[in-house]
């Protein structure tokens, strides 16, 4: 019998790499293990919908237990869009879609804004001990992290992906600034992977 592992539901080899780097030491494996899946219409409303569509679906082509996530950019002065938009928000390469909103926001003097991941986990054990401010929702446990920010005027910054360039941590920093640890340590993503850690030890070893 095989050992227990966790397919993260991606076959993006940057995506596996950077939950490695979050949850290191777990037995990780991802889609690119498999036959090929068929694309997931992610139509929910929200980050926990979104997420739990995508970890449903690799759990049940894999047959094994599924880590997946959503996660994106809210803005006050968009009420809080584009949220599970985000990697949809224009057509074209991440750079216009930070153009793009940074264009919608010129005008705004409220620049709040967050970024938000959730993480959704299929296949566990029903009785699995939930962490502090997990959830279940429809058959997977769920968590949540955010941090909050500013946009500022111009990009800064040559590391990172999406908006990181265009979102200011409080310390002044934009999150393409940080050190690939120092973003884990403070990113949405790290936070909600952080939060479901225990559990997933606790299975996974």
């Amino acid at each position: 019998m095989s050992a227990p592992r966790l397919v993260v539901a991606t076959g993006n080899a940057h995506k596996l790499g950077e939950f490695r780097q979050l949850l290191p030491g777990l037995p990780l494996a991802s889609l690119a293990d498999f036959p090929p899946m068929p694309e997931v219409i992610e139509d929910a409303p929200d980050f926990a919908g979104n997420a739990v569509l995508k970890a449903r679906a690799a759990h049940a082509h894999t047959g094994e237990p599924c880590l997946a996530d959503d996660s994106g950019i809210e803005v006050a002065a968009l009420d809080w869009a584009p949220g599970v938009r985000s990697a949809r928000y224009v057509e074209g390469s991440d750079r216009d879609r930070l153009e793009a909103l940074l264009a919608a926001t010129a005008d705004a003097t409220d620049r709040r804004a967050r970024f938000t991941a959730v993480i959704a986990v299929a296949g566990l054990p029903d009785d699995a001990p939930l962490p502090p401010g997990a959830w279940r929702q429809d058959g997977c446990v769920c968590t949540r992290g955010v941090v909050e920010g500013e946009l500022t005027r111009a990009p800064r910054g040559a590391d990172g992906f999406g908006y990181d360039p265009i979102f200011a941590l409080p310390d002044g920093r934009t999150t393409a600034e940080l050190a690939t640890d120092e973003k884990h340590a403070v990113s949405h993503r790290g936070r909600a992977a952080r939060a479901i850690e225990p559990l997933l030890r606790q299975i996974f070893g």
